[in-house]
């Protein structure tokens, strides 16, 4: 077995830009859940079927993915600071105009334009961290950066039933206006202007063309699937069937452009394509129970929004147990091995709520809530660093805004996916009617019956399926990575040049 070098401690440069970074990515992440407990007062406060309240939710996710590629581009030809702070602006300001919105679509309209700037915010800060690191402690660091992007997503339902028990809804988005200036004012003072700074090239418009209509075209689809009765309707199936084409399109285009938004060529390794689908799988299983599991509190068991949110904080807790672990094991046996046995618990923290009732045992849910967030803990992150770290420098900038959009886009057909089948379920579950929606949040809230907990658990099956999906690239990973350590002995976390653990 080859003898590693111990690990150095991270440099004081590193900490401070992980410092300045975490707060923005914390503000950012927070509000991919911050508005999930809040959804039922939406759907009624607004009037809105629940397949047009998730866009609130989905069409954040999904302008953070089609944003996101931008990134790499923006990054190098602007510099990481100044892209920083022009994103926390659009951040803050779109937050503000998100508080005094007055139907379904302008807060929706809002929201997407608050996913532009919070799209940047992710990729930038990791590009920087991880160029500031370097590729020795790239495990580490994306522990670190698994802060604000596993604990974020989970506190934002308790902060947001907070908010919406005491007060009204609008200030779940008016909260983000003071992070937002003390993150402008800490990157003004603390981060170097020319960072990530490097020689661009043109914009790839004919890319973002294809890819951004392709993307929303694909979760539009999928989530008109419930409300036109069906997949094959064409308002649901055209915009699916029109958006796979244009992102096949995209990929078509991309391996023989010269400087694509995203350069779909380092997917030849082997390693990077496995790292890159079980951060989408997970992604998808993730934000999925995002939107499903505080409705369940709150539909099925009467919960008030602020106790549906404490009851998501357990998998906070386990999450924040693995992390620190996750990181320093990636950093010394490769990500592999790490990111199986996340993806392993990640399903079995998941599968206690496709069995759930209206008296399912607290603790019970409390305990599989740990669980999955020690599953959760050491997967995304550690499959991130694995993908970085078969990477050269120059490559970072692009490949952190590929991982990001994947990401965002996994996390945006999770919960699209699910919303679909849980309004289907409920429907079902309300006598058989078909209004779905608001309505039928309306006739079964606080109704607490076992049809409705019923509904509830057979969509939860959906998110388990996405988590065991999960475990075939995670394990490829493995299996890959050890073939690039014979190849490649001598390489710090085990992994090959990226030209070398092509296919």
């Amino acid at each position: 077995m080859t003898d590693r070098p111990r690990t150095k401690p991270l440099e004081r440069e590193v900490k401070i830009v992980a410092a300045v970074v975490i707060i923005g990515m914390f503000m950012a992440v927070l509000d991919t859940t911050i508005v999930n407990v809040a959804l039922e007062t939406l759907a009624r406060d607004l009037g809105s079927p629940l397949s047009t309240i998730q866009w609130v939710s989905s069409g954040y996710l999904l302008s953070l993915a089609v944003v996101v590629p931008l990134a790499g581009w923006m990054t190098e030809r602007f510099g990481s600071k100044r892209i920083w702070m022009i994103s926390l602006t659009i951040f803050g300001l779109s937050s503000a105009l998100c508080g005094i919105a007055w139907s379904d679509s302008s807060l929706i309209f809002f929201r997407v334009l608050q996913g532009f700037g919070g799209g940047m915010i992710m990729p930038v800060g990791i590009s920087l961290l991880a160029q500031t690191a370097g590729p020795q402690h790239v495990g580490r660091v994306m522990s670190v950066v698994g802060i604000p992007i596993l604990l974020a997503p989970i506190l934002g339902p308790v902060v947001g039933g907070a908010i919406v028990g005491g007060a009204s809804w609008q200030w779940i988005f008016y909260v983000n206006v003071p992070i937002a200036v003390i993150a402008l004012v800490l990157a003004a003072r603390l981060l170097g202007p020319d960072s990530g700074r490097a020689d661009a090239g043109r914009l790839d418009w004919r890319g973002f063309v294809l890819l951004a209509p392709g993307l929303t075209g694909i979760v539009f689809g999928l989530s008109e699937t419930e409300t036109q009765g069906g997949i094959s309707h064409p308002l649901a199936l055209g915009p699916i069937v029109v958006g796979l084409a244009l992102v096949c399109a995209f990929a078509l285009y991309s391996y023989r452009a010269p400087r694509p938004l995203i350069d779909v060529r380092l997917f030849r390794s082997r390693s990077f394509s496995a790292a890159t689908m079980t951060t989408f799988l997970a992604a998808a299983a993730l934000f999925a129970s995002f939107f499903v599991l505080p409705l369940y509190y709150q539909v099925a068991r009467g919960s008030s929004p602020l106790e549906a949110g404490l009851m998501m904080a357990p998998q906070g807790l386990g999450a924040a147990l693995a992390l620190p672990f996750s990181g320093r094991l990636t950093d010394r046996i490769g990500a592999g091995p790490v990111v199986l046995f996340g993806t392993v618990v990640m399903t079995m923290g998941t599968l206690p709520f496709a069995f759930v009732g209206t008296h399912t045992s607290d603790p019970l849910l409390v305990a599989a809530l740990v669980v999955r967030g020690i599953g959760l803990g050491s997967t995304i992150q550690p499959a991130i660093a694995g993908a970085l770290a078969v990477l050269s420098s120059a490559e970072v900038p692009r490949a952190t805004a590929a991982l990001n959009a994947i990401q965002r886009t996994g996390g945006a057909l999770g919960a699209a996916l699910l919303a679909v089948v849980l309004e289907h379920q409920l429907a079902m579950a309300s006598s058989g009617s078909s209004a779905g929606g608001s309505a039928a949040l309306d006739s079964i809230s606080g109704a607490a019956n076992s049809n409705v907990a019923t509904a509830f658990g057979n969509s939860f099956w959906w998110a388990v399926g996405l988590a065991v999906l999960a475990i075939v690239p995670a394990a490829i990973l493995v299996r890959t990575q050890r073939h690039d350590r014979r190849r490649a002995p001598g390489t710090a976390s085990g992994a090959a040049n990226p030209v070398e653990a092509t296919t």
